[in-house]
């Protein structure tokens, strides 16, 4: 039992983990954008894809790249600009579609769509800047370094955060694609909601390159 979190402090991480998951950041907004340009299953797969993402960051700052990332504001700057403009090339591309919504509810090319999707959500979550920030800033307080183990309490804690992640954004997206139903009725309606997912998507990006450290 040398590697456990203790229950006190698994709590705490649990609840600053929800806090900060439940307030829409990146992966929220694109697992929304996703489900209502092209629905649940797409929405779903992103959500997987985010999870991934973050998780292999998990493992980064398990294994010290977080604390590289913490004290370099290069690295930081450039991992969070390169999410934020994969983040605006995304929304681009759905805006410009946004007029295809046939194209949206196509089966067709389901499984090379469904990888796709999966690593465009994975690079999401891998390059999400608040994720990044709460990992090598907030995660390592929670740890205990008298039990030893601190990778194993890092992964430990980071599956915990993932978790939290994955039922937050699963309800984000299914409410979403739900929502789209009544869109789909109308292709002038669809196309208003694949260029609202778009121009958020877009607006993310510039966001998440707007914000960040004041070192």
């Amino acid at each position: 039992m040398g590697s456990m979190v203790s229950t006190d402090r698994l709590l705490a991480f649990a609840a600053m983990s929800f806090l900060l998951i439940v307030i829409p950041g990146p992966s929220v907004l694109f697992v929304v954008g996703r489900a209502l340009a092209q629905g649940r299953r797409a929405a779903l797969t992103t959500v997987v894809g985010n999870a991934l993402g973050a998780y292999v960051l998990i493992v980064a700052v398990a294994l010290g790249i977080g604390s590289i990332v913490e004290r370099s504001v290069l690295v930081f700057t450039i991992l969070k600009l390169a999410g934020a403009a994969y983040l605006v090339y995304l929304g681009i591309k759905a805006w410009r579609e946004r007029r295809r919504p046939q194209g949206a509810f196509a089966a067709g090319g389901a499984a090379h769509g469904g990888l796709r999707t999966l690593w465009e959500g994975f690079v999401v979550g891998v390059s999400n800047p608040k994720t990044i920030v709460f990992f090598a800033a907030v995660l390592p307080q929670f740890i205990d370094p008298g039990q030893g183990n601190v990778a194993v309490q890092m992964l430990m804690l980071g599956l915990v955060f993932n978790v939290i992640a994955v039922v937050s954004d699963c309800v984000w997206g299914l409410a979403a694609a739900t929502a789209r139903g009544w869109f789909a009725r109308s292709p002038q309606r669809l196309s208003l909601v694949g260029g609202i997912g778009g121009l958020t998507m877009i607006g993310l990006g510039v966001t998440v390159a707007a914000t960040g450290r004041k070192d």
